[in-house]
């Protein structure tokens, strides 16, 4: 007796597919001999699992009640099934909630498919690995004498770091969130936190706080400290008073000549490395500066006046403050007994705020040598026992981790803004130093101490006090404003023939009015009527190259049944989804799909479900599978027919539809009540067993150009242009 769960196959369904909208892994996997013994005829095993997962309680299953999987595993149920619960379960539990899971029977006994919501694929397939043992682990007999249950915590645990080291950070990770709200399709461009926002030409690209009109110039500016107060001060905004110093010598002279307390930093620094503030007798001067010379990248050191007040960071998206927080000084109180070191572990670093990635709004405290020096100064050092009660400062400007966006008095936010604008920065963190943010600068001797591109937005997400701000939902109405989406047309074509002729055409007929066209089909890779070479087998990464590419405007997208099943789609909605028969179809036994008309409809209707609520289905009304597909369409529902009086499109007319039609050896446009004949081309090159193009194509393909909008003179030189196929070129 074999009492195993194998992974026969895991594959990666990148985008909609026959299961959902959202990317899934679909795992192929047989169970063996567990096929006759389910969940309730395994002693032990329901109690041992819900003991280890006691969170499963709260699927709900299909009985959609509260406890209703622990009800399906009392009941009896397969460990397909359950191997679904359970991965998504070890998901939720490290950080990913929520989510999508299917299991269905395969094309054999004891083989199933099951179906989960993919995050990020290499998580998701650690999760599907260490829900499989923990399974198999919890089937054992306890008595066994090598029986040693199953870590769970030590899984999550894994998964969690791997989700810490594939994921977005918490910042892109907002802004991509809030375009999603917004349904503008995201795209990651690499491993860490590049990303495209929408396709095409409408595209723009995000890094953290820094986007593509964030300019090379303007960074490099606000790098450079002493430059940036020079461009701020000559518009007439407050800065400190400072001066850029080669020595120590000449940084204590400065010191004086500007009248202590001081601060010093590298000219180049940025997250507050290596700046040291308040400083007053020469040998805290001298110190400082050689520990800024370490800390900054060889560009020097500035020695400023001391502004009185916390340090402020005001975000700055587009042309105005979204969001403010506060900084604090941070101190430990002296119980007599423990070590500044031992004290900033207890009461600072044990903080659950605090940690050493951007998912905490508080950093870790470091032993570091601005801390020596600060303690120091303080007659102390890190291994000193001060005296019960005393407060030791740790930081003299702490954290930015309280919220006062709605404290900031509006003249300090006009000249937040300014100063971004006067950098040349569309986003920036204005580090602002007053007494009192809500009085304006000038009634408290404040002043704008730095600019900052690419600001860190954890802050503002995640306040250690106050209200979360929206940020990354500013950051994108900045880059889309409220009347853009993101996307350009997309002309997504399936079906079970005529898909690729049809493809070509579409593109062919939208090239010629005048728009830059990148199409993918079984052909290969065009950009502007420019055909290139197939060299790469995936049909999912030819169509997402031509979404990535910059210049495009519209794309003309071929997926067959085999690439939706396999792959899924490249896009995640389309403005025209086509679908050209269903008849013929055949089933993908070695991707699980068996010989069923079910389940073949439900890879095929995939290209319909996606169809924007505004765009077009086209839908050939010979084909009874694909006329059904009318009722899955969000958007307008536009038939083609070559029968001459076909009942359907009859009736789609009588109810003010759309439909192209072959009457007469002419093809007819009907819209709005209606009729207008598209004449003027040679009917023959369309007709009998040796055209280049199918009728049903040509008449699919006019369809579309009508939903585009393309005038009748355009698609008639379209049809009759269409003889010569340029021939592939090699990239």
């Amino acid at each position: 007796m074999k009492w195993d769960i194998e992974f026969l196959e895991i594959r990666h369904l990148n985008g909609p597919n026959m299961w959902t909208y959202r990317p899934v892994l679909e795992a192929i996997v047989d169970i063996h001999d567990l096929e006759d013994y389910p969940s309730n005829t395994i002693p032990g095993f329901v109690d041992r699992l819900v003991a280890w997962v006691p969170t499963l309680i709260e699927h709900r299953c299909s009985y959609d009640e509260h406890g209703g999987f622990v009800r399906r595993l009392r009941e009896g149920t397969w460990p397909a099934h359950i191997l679904e619960h359970v991965t998504l379960e070890l998901q939720n539990l490290a950080g990913m909630p929520g989510g999508f899971g299917r299991a269905r029977d395969g094309v054999r006994r004891g083989v199933y498919r099951v179906v989960v919501r993919a995050w990020q694929e290499d998580v998701t397939r650690e999760a599907l690995h260490s829900a499989r043992d923990l399974i198999l682990s919890a089937m054992q007999n306890p008595d066994e004498p090598d029986y040693t249950p199953y870590d769970v915590a030590a899984a999550v645990g894994r998964l969690r770091d791997l989700a810490n080291r594939e994921f977005l950070g918490p910042s892109t990770a907002s802004i991509v969130e809030a375009a999603e709200d917004r349904q503008i399709p995201a795209i990651r461009l690499s491993e860490g936190n590049l990303v495209q926002l929408g396709y095409g030409k409408a595209s723009r690209r995000i890094w953290t706080a820094e986007t593509d009109l964030t300019g090379a110039i303007a960074e490099t500016i606000s790098r450079d400290k002493e430059l940036t107060k020079s461009l701020l001060g000559s518009c007439g905004l407050p800065v400190p008073e400072g001066y850029p110093v080669d020595g120590a010598a000449q940084a204590w002279f400065q010191a004086q000549s500007l009248g202590l307390p001081v601060v010093i930093k590298p000219n180049d620094s940025n997250r507050g490395r290596g700046v040291f503030i308040g400083l007053s007798t020469e040998e805290e001067v001298k110190r400082a500066y050689g520990i800024a010379v370490s800390k900054g990248r060889g560009s020097g050191v500035l020695v400023e006046r001391l502004i009185p007040g916390l340090e402020h960071r005001l975000l700055v998206v587009g042309n105005r403050m979204v969001a403010a927080t506060r900084g604090e000084t941070i101190s430990v109180i002296a119980d007599g007994a423990s070590t500044v070191v031992e004290l900033i572990e207890a009461q600072l670093n044990s903080d659950p705020r605090r940690g050493d990635t951007e998912d905490y709004p508080l950093s870790r405290i470091e032993v570091n040598s601005a801390l020596r020096m600060e303690l120091s100064r303080q007659g102390l050092h890190e291994d000193s026992i001060p005296a019960e009660g005393r407060s030791v400062l740790i930081q003299r400007n702490g954290n930015h981790a309280i919220d006062v966006t709605d404290q900031v008095h509006p003249q300090t936010a006009q000249m937040a803004t300014l100063a971004a604008r006067i950098i040349g920065l569309d986003i920036a963190g204005i580090d602002v130093v007053a007494e009192d943010i809500a009085r304006p600068l000038a009634e408290q001797r404040g002043a704008i101490v730095e600019v900052n591109a690419g600001p860190g937005l954890l802050m503002h997400l995640k306040p250690a006090q106050g209200q979360p701000r929206p940020v990354g939902r500013a950051i994108v109405d900045h880059l889309f404003p409220a009347d853009t989406t993101g996307r350009i047309p997309i002309i997504g074509i399936t079906g079970t023939s005529a898909t690729t002729e049809t493809a070509m055409l579409v593109a062919h007929l939208l090239s010629l009015s005048g728009r830059m066209v990148g199409m993918s089909c079984a052909n290969g890779v065009s950009y502007d009527r420019r055909f290139l070479k197939k060299t790469n087998p995936s049909h999912w990464k030819s169509a997402r190259q031509i979404l990535l590419h910059r210049a495009v405007e519209a794309a003309v997208i071929e997926s067959d049944m085999r690439t939706i099943a396999a792959e899924g789609l490249a896009y995640d909605r389309c403005h025209i989804g086509v679908m050209t028969s269903f008849s013929g179809s055949k089933p993908l036994t070695d991707l699980g799909i068996p010989d069923e008309e079910e389940q073949i409809f439900r890879v095929l209707r995939t290209q319909i479900d996606v169809v924007l609520s505004g765009g077009y289905s086209i839908l050939n009304a010979d084909d009874e599978k694909a006329v059904e597909m009318s009722s899955l369409s969000d958007g307008e529902v536009i038939f083609f027919s070559a029968q001459p009086d076909n009942p359907t499109v009859n009736d789609h007319l009588f109810q003010g539809g759309t439909a192209v039609l072959l009457r007469d050896n002419e093809i007819v446009i009907h819209a709005k009540g209606e009729n207008r004949s598209v004449s003027g081309y040679d009917m023959a090159l369309f007709e009998g067993a040796g055209a280049a193009v199918p009728v049903a194509s040509v008449l699919a393909a006019i369809a579309v150009a009508h939903a585009m909008q393309l005038s009748d003179e355009l698609i008639v030189a379209g049809l009759q242009t269409f003889t010569q196929r340029p021939a592939p070129v090699e990239i």
